[in-house]
């Protein structure tokens, strides 16, 4: 008789849950136990993922420990399989991280598409990224408002980003701000989730995304899935929309999961025109070309504005971006920068040498952020440790560049902006375009077809691919 295979889940509180719950979870003939956390999103590890989410088979949960404790997991639990199942890293360290595991005997999976994707009763147009701070954000918004200019009920279901206590956090709606509180969000969470709510959109989230998915259909005439890193969606897109960043040309091929992305893509969005070198941009058009070439291109920028520029002409300024991006996301500037530089700051102040607790170690782990402090919302205690950094700074006025005011969150002292970004298409075709011809498709019984030679003359038409079985969903 076959022995069941034993398996350890490589994660970050994500990706790794979902792979469980739509692959994994009512497989007799494998056992998960347990998953490991990376050093991405800190504090995440010494959880348990609980029964109620695990199900039947796992009544005392599966534990959540350190990735550093890989090879005693190997070692002690007999583990036959480890998965990987995390975003935005480089090929190079996913290769590392196999030969780590194929070192200590067991094998090492990816999870593609085909296995984890659910379907969806309504249409699903997906956002997904080539890196971090690529701009999915602004891209989403700008995707939820077309469809709402066409009359149409949206949902935007966010990538997970399940930090607290998990059996609390199966599936999460999202309409209020109060909402936001009585899911004790951190900044992380409500850096996605308040853009989408001050627009009228309601948000899903959570752990288990085949209910998620049941719940959302019910009141969406359209779902749009708003990724996270560069993970690819949990759910089959009608249209696939990817966003890639010409600050990071390259990038596009050398990272998992967006190559797979760009791959996917539909559509692809060439982000931030305008505030890097020409020849980058045309680096990165070439690249998606070369790599997808029946992929739509969409030019476009994500101008900013500031509140109150006045406050910085002439001052100190220190600057406050959006943490990921700065950290795994290996930015080394962001939109407060631009800002900085555009309204004639004269220093960015370095915040370093007032670094409070857990920011020390953000910058101990990612020493290459520089003079810019990121954003770390991840828990209260890193609230209070940014809050306590930012008044012991020496400056004259803080720029705040994150998705969210943190003015609203915790006390400044020191004079501070805002700085907002909106995506805004360059030229034709444009998001409008797409998503009509998208939803028309749709609406003849065809699944949307790739759109290249359609984009290139408007008066050829691209081939409909056959209308898709019915929509079943896995794992359920």
């Amino acid at each position: 008789m076959k022995r069941t295979r034993r398996v350890v889940i490589m994660g970050a509180g994500g990706r790794d849950f979902h792979n469980f719950n739509v692959f994994f979870k009512n497989r007799a003939e494998y056992e998960v136990v347990a998953f490991t956390a990376s050093a991405q999103i800190p504090g995440i590890d010494d959880r348990r993922y609980p029964r109620s989410l695990a199900g039947p088979r796992y009544p005392k949960g599966i534990p959540i420990c350190s990735e550093q404790e890989l090879p005693e997991l190997i070692r002690d639990e007999n583990v036959d399989l480890v998965v990987f199942a995390y975003s935005d890293v480089s090929h190079e360290d996913v290769m590392h991280k196999a030969s780590w595991v194929l070192g200590l005997g067991p094998d090492f999976m990816l999870m593609g598409p085909g296995t984890t994707m659910l379907r969806s009763k309504v249409p699903i147009i997906a956002v997904n990224a080539v890196r971090t701070g690529a701009g999915k954000s602004q891209t989403t918004r700008r995707v939820c408002e077309v469809l709402k200019s066409m009359g149409k009920k949206v949902v935007a279901i966010r990538h997970p980003m399940p930090y607290g206590n998990l059996s609390h956090q199966g599936v999460q709606r999202f309409a209020t701000y109060a909402d936001l509180d009585r899911h004790k969000c951190t900044i992380e969470e409500r850096e996605e989730y308040e853009p989408h709510l001050d627009r009228g959109t309601i948000v899903y989230a959570g752990v288990d995304y085949g209910e998620i998915l049941a719940k959302a259909e019910k009141e969406a005439d359209v779902i749009v899935w708003d990724g996270g890193n560069n993970d690819f969606s949990f759910y089959k897109p009608d249209l696939q929309i990817v966003v890639a960043d010409p600050h990071r040309p390259g990038h596009e091929r050398t990272y998992h999961p967006g190559e797979t992305n760009i791959r996917l893509a539909d559509v692809v969005v060439l982000n931030k025109i305008g505030t890097t070198d020409y020849a980058n941009v045309e680096k990165v058009r070439a690249s998606v070309a070369q790599i997808n070439p029946n992929a739509v291109i969409i030019d476009a920028a994500s101008p900013i504005s500031v509140d109150r520029p006045e406050l910085i002409k002439g001052h100190r300024a220190l600057v406050i971006e959006d943490g990921p991006t700065l950290t795994h996301g290996e930015m080394k500037y962001g939109a407060g920068v631009i800002a900085a530089r555009k309204h004639g700051a004269r220093e960015i102040v370095d915040p370093r040498p007032w670094l409070v607790g857990s920011l020390r170690d953000t910058f101990n782990q990612y020493p290459n952020i520089g003079a810019l402090l990121p954003a770390m919302g991840y828990s209260n205690e890193q609230i209070r440790d940014m809050e306590r950094t930012i008044n012991a700074t020496e400056c004259d006025v803080v720029i705040v560049a994150t998705p969210i005011d943190l003015r609203r969150l915790i006390k400044i002292k020191h004079p501070a902006v805002r700085v907002g970004y909106e995506l805004q298409e360059i030229g034709t075709p444009t998001l409008q375009d797409v998503i009509t011809d998208a939803l028309a498709r749709l609406a003849k019984g065809h699944v949307p077809a790739r759109q290249g030679a359609a984009a290139k003359a408007a008066t050829k038409k691209a081939p409909a691919k056959r209308a898709p079985a019915k929509a079943t969903r896995r794992g359920k």
